[in-house]
């Protein structure tokens, strides 16, 4: 899938400054709010290791299965708890806006994250 100039997760940044550094592994997402932004921009750019590498071992599928019918366009933060550099745990309600052969949809979740060896990871939802 090519890679967007802007980056998909809603931040004024080229794709490549600002998820696409997290996507290559060139840095970590220091807060909660930034590995949920990145991982709505791995579903847009259909990255899939990067999916797996940043979700909680406890619960991480084998494998994803990204569907290609779905183009994921725009992402809302809702709400945040926690999940700063000084946290071990934190939240974030998103919805996540998307077409689906051309038809507008949108999906809404509460997100839990959680510090893992000093690296942020997604621990499933609330």
């Amino acid at each position: 899938m090519p890679r967007p100039s802007s980056c998909p997760c809603g931040l004024p940044a080229p794709y490549d400054d600002c998820c696409g550094r997290f996507h290559r592994g060139d840095a970590a997402a220091p807060t909660a709010e930034l590995l949920m932004r990145s991982r709505f921009s791995a579903f847009s750019v259909g990255d899939e290791a990067y999916l797996l590498r940043t979700w909680h071992p406890a619960d991480r599928p084998a494998r994803l299965g990204l569907d290609r019918r779905l183009r994921w366009v725009r992402l809302e933060i809702l709400e945040t708890g926690g999940g700063s550099v000084v946290h071990a745990e934190g939240t974030v309600r998103f919805r996540a806006h998307y077409l689906e052969r051309g038809r507008p949809g949108q999906m809404e979740e509460h997100s839990r994250f959680v510090r893992l060896d000093g690296h942020w990871v997604y621990a499933g939802t609330l």
